[in-house]
């Protein structure tokens, strides 16, 4: 039961990613403000949120933080969308208007982290 409590949790927590970044995406075709660029200095920002929603997407197909696969890609889904609402964003001249999105982008991230955590404990015990 508490398994799939955390599961749940953790699913909910890729959900809350993958919309986010959707919206994101949409701004950005849309070029509504307050959008994201479309580069930074490292690529392209269509397809690095592309691939972040599809890992995110992957995770929850794999079962979350249930197992091993899905817990890596739940892992690596978080930091993809740090780089997007990560603690850097905090000092963005923008944060007026984005806030609530870092903020529960964030809170998203430290569910998975703690979901990773406390799963990986769950399974040692037993």
């Amino acid at each position: 039961m508490l398994a799939s409590q955390a599961n749940t949790r953790a699913q909910a927590a890729l959900l809350v990613l993958i919309v986010l970044q959707l919206v994101m995406l949409g701004a950005l075709y849309a070029q509504i403000p307050p959008h994201p660029p479309r580069t930074i200095p490292l690529f392209a920002l269509a397809p690095f949120l592309g691939v972040s929603i599809a890992v995110a997407g992957a995770a929850m197909v794999l079962g979350g933080t249930r197992n091993g696969p899905g817990t890596l890609m739940s892992l690596l889904a978080a930091g993809l969308a740090l780089v997007s609402f990560g603690p850097q964003k905090w000092l963005d001249p923008a944060i007026g208007e984005i806030w609530p999105a870092v903020l529960v982008a964030e809170t998203a991230v430290i569910a998975l982290v703690v979901e990773t955590y406390l799963g990986r404990v769950a399974r040692n015990a037993e």
